[in-house]
């Protein structure tokens, strides 16, 4: 995205070229507020702060531009940008209230801590170093130093490894090791030099012409102090200016050159009126901006609270409109699976009735037929019993007279051709009668077995039996 590329060149050249740090910062600034990209907006506040401080053009609203970039910094949850802004207010304070710096130096650390920030707890030691270094505290100042340096010396950052070398070389000069000084200030000035680290170099070549003036090498401190004039109007650096005419006056002083210095302690006088009035106005800007902004942060604070609680009734009420869906999904998935298995239920109802419809149809088949079989059974019955009666009954008068025939023909009382001739005639009634009997037996219009008789007394012949019997 356009504005994190801005914000990236911004704090890459904070500490070669400044005002463009400035101009880069109200381009990402403008471009996050036309987008509504907030961390952007963030990111940019902090850092024209940075911007103006190192330009001491309009640093009186640096603090106003901390708090805001904190403000959303807090909203959005970024430990980084909240790290670095608390780091930058010290760095604020750190020429009006050490005691207060110092207390956001280690809120930046704590937090930095937590989020496993090491760059920014190493950066914010070489502060702290700064700090105990200036309030004579040297053991804890080195201490400091050792641990930045032994992290941005594995991360070979240039910038970090210049301003511990800056500050180291100020505690030697201050324990009055000036060898020792002048050697790690000449160190630091080769890195700033090579890195362009202008702002600092100022800083480095007064620590430097401090040191000549105290080995009275008056020209190298002479020039040193012309090499630092030259960028600080490149720079139009306020507060640099002021510094030189103070390293003139203390070299002019050193010189026996009482004249001189007088001029300049008077120009360091007038300067020292505005400072001082400026100074005032700027610590009262300071106390009411940290004052607003402790009122905002409380109510940032509670509307963050107000949204968190906020988000958790969201989530429930979410979750619980999910939870419902779901309940409804599975009624309505259960009642077509009810009304589905009802359908079955009914078309399977429906076929049993067809089936015991069917059922009944052949039951009552059935019953017809064994009905019909019974009632033909007892006819037959019927038959069989008037069969045997009539069989009984009919055949056994031709066989007795057959019989009598035999008896007669055995006591010769019969002659042979009559014999003969009676027991043709009982055959063919004994014939005539079983032919008669199989056709009523056969016939299902013959109810009973009736043998009439012809009016001579004998049997009328019954008619020939159907085909196939």
């Amino acid at each position: 995205m356009r504005v994190e590329q801005l914000n990236k060149y911004a704090e890459k050249i904070r500490h070669t070229d400044p005002e463009k740090t400035l101009l880069t910062a109200n381009r990402a600034l403008q471009l996050a507020q036309k987008i509504n990209f907030e961390l952007g907006m963030a990111e940019a506040y902090r850092l024209k702060g940075v911007g103006y401080v190192a330009t001491s053009v309009g640093d009186d609203k640096t603090i106003a531009l901390y708090l805001q970039a904190l403000t959303l910094f807090k909203k959005h949850g970024h430990k980084y940008g909240e790290a670095m802004v608390y780091n930058n207010i010290g760095n604020r304070y750190k020429l009006y209230d050490r005691k207060k710096a110092l207390a956001y130096y280690y809120r930046a650390v704590e937090i930095a801590d937590k989020a496993g920030l090491d760059e920014i707890v190493a950066g914010c030691s070489i502060n702290i170093a700064d700090i105990f270094a200036r309030e004579k505290k040297y053991s804890n100042a080195l201490a400091n130093l050792a641990r930045s340096y032994k992290y941005f010396s594995a991360k070979k950052d240039s910038s970090a490894i210049s301003i511990i070398l800056s500050t180291k070389g100020y505690l030697l000069s201050e324990q009055n090791k000036n060898d020792e000084a002048l050697a790690v200030f000449t160190q630091c000035k080769d890195i700033c030099l090579k890195k362009q680290f202008s702002p600092r170099l100022i800083s480095v070549n007064l620590n430097l012409a401090d040191i000549y003036i105290n080995k009275k090498q008056y020209e190298t401190a002479e020039r040193i102090i012309q090499e630092d004039l030259s960028l600080v109007k490149r720079l139009n650096n306020k507060k640099g200016y002021y510094n030189i005419l103070k390293e003139y006056y203390y070299l002019e002083k050193a010189r026996g050159n009482h004249n001189e210095a007088l001029g300049y302690l008077e120009t360091l006088y007038r300067q020292d009126s505005v400072s001082i009035r400026e100074l005032v106005s700027k610590k009262f800007t300071l106390s009411k901006d940290q004052y607003e902004f402790l009122e905002k942060q409380k109510q940032t604070e509670l509307l963050l609270e107000k949204q968190k609680r906020n988000k958790v009734i969201i989530i429930a009420s979410a979750i619980v409109l999910l939870l419902s869906f779901a309940v409804i999904a599975l009624l309505v998935i259960q009642t077509r699976k009810k009304a589905k298995t009802l359908k079955q239920m009914q078309e399977l109802n429906e076929e049993i009735s067809v089936q015991k419809e069917n059922l009944n149809k052949v039951n009552q088949n059935l019953e017809n037929i064994i009905e019909e079989r019974t009632q033909d059974l007892q006819v037959k019955n019927l038959k069989l019993s008037q069969y045997s009666s009539h069989l009984s009954h009919e055949i056994r008068s031709p066989i007795s007279t057959i019989k009598g025939l035999l008896i007669l023909d055995d006591e010769d009382l019969i002659d042979d051709q009559e014999l003969i001739s009676e027991v043709k005639r009982c055959v063919e009634e004994i014939d005539h009668k079983l032919l008669n009997i199989n056709q009523m037996l056969h016939n299902p219009q013959y109810k009973a077995f009736v043998l009439p008789e012809d009016k001579n007394g004998g049997i009328i012949k019954p008619p020939p039996p159907a085909e196939g019997i």
